[in-house]
């Protein structure tokens, strides 16, 4: 599908939206109708619905409808402000730039209007540094050559500046002509591609006699982008307000479920079942003795003969009684700390990048727990794991190499000696170097001439070639100047042959303006350069060149050119005009005609530049590897680059420690025997101490994800560490699919725009805030400013995060069932008839403020210091096994639940349950047993405290006292004196005590157990900060890890992952709490065979 849009033309406007932008989820009508429908397509959300419509059945109803209304309106209201405040501030941005006042040309006169009234067609104009409020096609600027400069920040994220140009159409066109301009833009339908615009423009006489001129997307000023360094300049609006590309992209992306998340639900699941079963089993008890012998009461008074529903009745009272066992406020408490996790990242002063003042940033608030569960990371290289600061350091010329022996070309004594003579072969080479680029020469008004360039490399080769006497300084339009020792060279530049992921090189077709001669020039990647060079050069040298540069870890780029026929290259001109003037599989004809071209070249030679690794990245992997986290480099460098990038990194270990295993091939079959000899190298040797990797190229990788994907996932469970070179964005995307299609948690780091889609593919997606721009940082879950902060966030924030979460989440649950249970024992002391021992007012205090409060302490426990974390990065195990949230674990605080309410029943039920004692005292009184045993509960469990914490957790305590003091002084609450009575009573506090006693005893004896003669690492590394004292003096840690070997040694290595594990229940959180037990071990951080850690990091506990 395409668009006709119509130049200046008021007529054909109508046809398409006006430009005003909307990102509004909401509008005033349809804000309550449609956030209820979004809030109601939750399962919970609907069940708690359904059970407050059953209170109002008053027939049913065992408490007031209230204590179901009020806290579920409560946490409706609460997510609809949230979502009705992030909306009012969308509209309050889109009201911003849609009332913008902008220049447009209406009956040939320019006028001002505001930006929302833009039509498709109409001309806009624009002015030094204005943004550019849509989509428009350039057709002319100040300049006399036709150019612009635009700053595309906010819309890609690059910060260096790039070149717009008018179509060749428009080129000569004044001010007043451009008033009047009329013609045809035919265009594709609105897309979100930033980087393609693939059109026509046909102008009418008397401009032009109908010529058809394709468009490009460096004919475009795109929305948002900025004019800089350009006095004026005016474009057709093409694209407008929601159809612009940049709002095409926007987009509320899929949210990611956290696997802590996933264990609720489960858990979730399970309580609900336990719930039904529960009901129905009361509910047929109730009936029954309701039927026997209940009648024989001479105080209950039931007809003989009762409605049809009666039998529903009793279920129903207790399906109401028992909907409490599912906490209504978990969403809403888990939303509320993850925020907080958030900031905490946000605010981390440790993780601020100081040379370039980049604080760390966490854009998505709903999944900071799963950075302590990470178990593979897939990084980039150039960027991530480097600088991204190339530095020109050595050069292969017509067989001579330069800057090996003094490490820098640029100082080589032949080097410069050769530029001085005027070398041909090196004259050639440095020309290559300054003009096949992309690069912008701007001007300072001291007359200094510093370079834009969208590649790092590019810039590097420039600013190479200018200190070697081949300066570039300038291009206007087409022409390009050079200053070579004092001689101003002219070219003119006839075509740009772009960089592509499949050619993987440049090239550009220049015309010598002194000579006339034409020349093609090129650069790019070795295997697809040398294989074009003229047949019978001898190529050997470059080839030993590019291995030798890239052993050491320098990357290389082979440059060549030849001379072109005027003949040939306009034959081939017309081809390539017809092929940019195609709407459909235009990319792949240009790439087809380019092919024609880059052919017979004369290779000049190779460079090298080096990219030096960040600061902190090798002892941020090893770190990491030794907290189980597998790592996988992803990048497009060739091979030897990247195996000599990982050896520095500690990314991969050197022999004999260590063993690379290659995966290559052109055919299926070639590939098919690597990776079957691989794969049995892996099967033999997992079981040996030795770092094993495998390295495959993107050739090789494309057949395996087409043929061979169910191999090639054995051998992603089985490796450790991987490096995948020369891979597009699309194979590094789908590396993060394979993994996660294996149930691993995944964490995709990256700087570039090439990282995008691995990034969002990803679990966790971490961008830096790089040299390449802001793109991937945008598209990222978490934005840090260098890869050595990825540790911190990890085993700091990560881990903290986790073990706060998963502490909440059972809390939440376990305080539900406690007061459930207390309900169904009362049940069994009031006839099984389903009549509620707690009033509705207690009930929802209860949920929403007395338990509730003392919990957010958690947010600031930390079970050990951010130092002993750091240094001990083998505990993240816990948070990966997933050790602290489990059926296991769940099971432990399920039977906490049920014996406290026990307690709080059997002991409250002996003290009160006698003639003289009101059931609102009975009521009171368990109630104030099940506070006082959560607020030890909630002591007991932290492991740290600051005043914030004591304030929460026994300031809520006596907020429950003076609460009731005064509702206990209202006559009509139901309550009225019974606080004061019951605090008259000795008895009441003996019973409270005895509650405590009872209820923490066994608890504490648990914890004291396992704390002394079961200590977990987290234990023993507890105990040792507590005295203060160096860690290993305890000797017990070091054992403990050499036995854990030893176990882990003797388990089934091929065994596939399964999250589905046995779990054994226990009455505690502890992290001790294992799957199932491997052996005599102390140090209880693996599961067994039906583990659901893999075989990669049981081999990497041992290298470790």
């Amino acid at each position: 599908m395409k668009r006709f849009v119509y130049i200046n033309d008021d007529s054909c406007q109508d046809s398409y939206c006006d430009n005003r932008i909307s990102n509004r989820k909401y509008t005033l009508l349809n804000f309550l109708p449609k956030n209820l429908w979004e809030q109601f397509r939750r399962f919970m959300n609907q069940y708690f619905l359904l059970i407050a419509c059953l209170q109002l059945w008053s027939l049913i109803t065992p408490v007031n409808p209230a204590s179901t209304w009020g806290p579920l309106i409560i946490i409706f209201a609460v997510s609809a402000s949230k979502e009705a405040w992030d909306d009012y501030n969308r509209y309050l941005l889109d009201k911003q730039a849609n009332e913008k006042e902008v220049w447009v040309v209406k009956n040939g006169v320019r006028k001002h209007i505001q930006a929302q009234d833009i039509r498709v067609g109409s001309i806009v104009w624009l002015r030094e540094n204005d943004e550019v409020p849509c989509d428009l096609v350039l057709i002319g600027t100040s300049e006399p050559l036709g150019i612009c400069y635009v700053e595309t920040a906010a819309l890609d994220g690059e910060t260096d500046l790039k070149t717009r140009v008018i179509p060749p159409t428009c080129v000569g066109l004044d001010s007043e002509q451009l008033h009047k301009i009329k013609g045809v833009i035919e265009c594709p339908n609105p897309d979100k591609d930033i980087r393609r615009f693939d059109a026509n423009m046909r102008l009418f006489p008397p401009f032009i006699d109908n010529d058809l001129c394709p468009l490009t997307i460096n004919n475009t000023l795109l929305q948002s982008c900025y004019l800089r360094y350009t006095e004026w300049a005016c474009g057709v609006a093409v694209y407008t307000g929601n159809e612009t590309k940049l709002g095409m992209s926007r987009g509320i992306p899929e949210p990611k479920l956290t696997a802590v998340d996933a264990m609720i639900d489960k858990l979730t699941g399970a309580i609900f079942l336990f719930q039904i079963v529960v009901v129905i089993v009361l509910g047929f008890a109730g009936n029954v003795w309701k039927d026997t012998e209940a009648r024989k009461q001479w105080y209950v008074l039931y007809p003989n003969e009762g409605p049809w529903y009666e039998l529903l009745v009793i279920p129903l009272r207790f399906e109401l009684l028992c909907s409490i066992m599912i906490p209504i406020s978990l969403k809403v408490s888990l939303d509320l700390v993850k925020s907080v996790y958030a900031k905490f990242i946000d605010w981390d002063e440790e993780m601020l990048d100081q040379e370039t003042d980049t604080p760390s940033h966490a854009a998505n608030t709903a999944i900071s727990e799963d950075l302590g569960q990470v178990e593979y990371i897939l990084t980039d290289k150039t960027g991530t794991l480097t600088e991204n600061r190339m530095i020109f350091r050595r050069c292969c010329i017509n067989g001579t190499f330069y800057g090996n022996e003094s490490g820098d070309a640029l100082k080589d004594v032949e080097m410069l000696n050769a530029v001085a003579s005027n070398d041909t072969h090196v004259i050639r080479f440095l020309t290559v170097m300054a003009l096949c680029n992309t690069v912008m020469p701007v001007k300072s008004n001291s007359g200094t001439i510093s370079y834009k360039a969208q590649s790092q490399d590019e810039d590097a080769l420039v600013n190479a070639a200018a200190r070697l006497h081949m300066v570039l300084i300038s291009k206007n339009g087409n022409t390009v100047e050079i200053n070579y020792n004092g001689s101003i060279v002219q070219f003119e530049m006839l075509d740009i042959l772009e960089f592509t992921s499949d050619r993987k090189r440049m090239s550009v077709v220049v015309k010598d303006c002194h000579s006339g001669k034409i020349f093609l020039l090129s650069k790019g990647a070795d295997e697809a350069t040398l294989p074009c060079s003229i047949p019978g050069q001898q190529i050997r040298t470059y080839i030993d060149a590019v291995e030798q540069y890239a052993q050491l870890g320098l990357r290389t780029l082979v440059l060549g050119w030849r001379e072109l026929q005027e003949d040939e290259y306009r034959e081939w001109s017309r081809m390539f005009k017809e092929a940019n003037s195609t709407l459909v599989d235009r990319e792949w004809k240009i790439a087809e005609v380019c092919q024609r071209l880059e052919l017979d070249l004369e290779i000049l030679g190779v460079t090298a530049i080096e990219d030096r690794l960040q600061e902190g990245v090798p002892e941020t992997i090893e770190i990491l590897r030794q907290a189980g986290i597998n790592f996988w480099m992803l990048t497009g460098d060739k091979q030897s680059t990247a195996i000599q990038v990982a050896l520095q990194c500690n990314f991969i270990s050197s022999e004999p420690k260590g063993q690379l295993l290659f995966i290559n091939g052109k055919t299926e079959d070639e590939v098919a025997r690597s990776l079957e000899r691989v794969l049995l190298t892996m099967r033999i040797t997992s079981s040996e101490p030795k770092d094993l990797a495998f390295v495959v190229d993107g050739w090789a990788l494309e057949i395996i994800l087409k043929q061979y994907k169910e191999a090639f996932t054995e051998l992603a469970i089985l490796s450790r560490t991987a490096i995948c070179c020369r891979v597009t964005p699309s194979q590094k995307a789908q590396l993060v699919e394979l993994l996660k299609s294996c149930d691993y948690r995944t964490l995709a780091i990256g700087d570039g725009g090439n990282d995008v889609r691995m990034i969002q593919q990803a679990d966790i997606g971490v961008g830096i805030s790089g040299r390449e721009g802001l793109q991937a940082a945008r598209a990222a879950d978490y934005r840090i400013g260098k890869f050595r902060f990825l540790k911190r966030l990890i085993l700091v924030h990560g881990r903290y995060s986790y073990n706060r979460t998963a502490f909440l989440s059972q809390y939440s649950f376990y305080k539900s069932l406690l007061i459930c249970f207390i309900q169904i024992l009362f049940s069994f002391f009031s006839g099984i008839s389903g009549t509620s021992l707690f009033n509705s007012v207690s009930l929802m205090a209860y949920n929403v403020f007395y338990t509730s409060i003392p919990v957010m302490a958690s947010i600031l426990d930390k079970d050990l210091s951010e130092k002993t974390v750091m240094q001990h990065p083998q505990i993240l195990i816990y948070c990966q096994a997933g050790r602290l949230i489990n059926p296991s674990t769940f099971a432990g605080w399920f039977g906490r639940s049920l014996y406290h309410a026990l307690v709080v029943f059997l002991i409250s039920i002996h003290a009160y349950a006698d003639e003289k004692s009101e059931m609102e005292e009975l009521s009171m009184v368990a109630l104030s047993g099940c506070i006082w045993l959560q607020a030890f509960v909630v002591m007991l469990e932290m492991n740290s405290f600051t005043l914030l914490q004591f304030l929460a957790i026994w300031g809520n305590f006596v907020a429950f006292y003076v609460i009731n003091f005064i509702v206990s002084n209202i006559p009509s609450a139901g309550m009225y004196t019974i606080m004061f009575r019951l605090c008259r009573q000795p008895s009441y506090w003996i019973t409270m005590v005895l509650i405590v006693a009872v209820g923490m005893g066994p608890v504490l004896a648990l914890k004291y157990f396992r704390y002394t003669y079961r200590p977990s690492a987290i234990n023993i590394l507890q105990q040792a900060e507590r005295i203060r004292g160096p860690i290993y003096s305890l000797g017990n840690l070091e054992s403990q890890l050499k036995s854990v070997e030893k176990d882990v040694a003797s388990l089934s290595l091929n065994q596939p992952k399964n999250r589905n594990s046995v779990y054994e229940p226990l009455l505690s959180d502890s992290p001790t709490a294992t799957r199932r037990s491997i052996g005599p071990s102390t140090f209880d951080l693996f599961q067994s065979t039906q583990s659901r850690l893999s075989s990669s990091y049981l081999r990497n506990c041992k290298n470790n």
